[in-house]
């Protein structure tokens, strides 16, 4: 027998990590996880095109993100969760004294680790709490 609700709460845990911006990789990804549930017809339409009063933008698509600390141990890695990068960031591939870097870092301060959960862990991160990025990778 079908239990609907575990199903969904199935889908969406498939559905949750995936990084989506309006366009590219991720969201041709969710439309294929939801096209197995329900059939689509789907249209591509290119960037740049203008709809109305709106430009479609380009494609952001992201492989990896990452800050690293002073030893080069990973402290903010957008594997562990896509929160982790601002959407349509710019890659970025240097060192950054901690003051430069702040002035690209994004967060809450009501919630200083709003990522410290990620939904590939069943448990809080055991990493070093830092604000979510709004800078692209910075490798060490």
């Amino acid at each position: 027998m079908s239990d609907p609700g575990r199903e969904m709460y199935e889908l969406m845990e498939r559905l949750y990590p995936i990084c989506r911006s309006l366009t590219g990789d991720g969201v041709r990804e969710t439309l294929d996880l939801i096209e197995e549930q329900i059939p689509l017809e789907r249209t591509e339409v290119a960037s740049g095109t203008q709809v109305y009063d709106w430009t479609l933008p380009p494609e952001w698509n992201i492989r990896e993100a990452w800050l690293a600390g002073p030893d080069g141990e990973r402290i903010v890695d957008f594997a562990d969760s896509n929160l982790h990068v601002l959407g349509y960031s710019v890659p970025v591939r240097r060192r950054l004294p901690l003051s430069e870097l702040r002035e690209h870092l994004f967060s809450d301060p009501e919630r200083p680790d709003p990522c410290g959960a990620s939904p590939r862990r069943s448990k809080p991160s055991s990493r070093p709490s830092l604000p979510s990025t709004g800078a692209a990778p910075v490798p060490s």
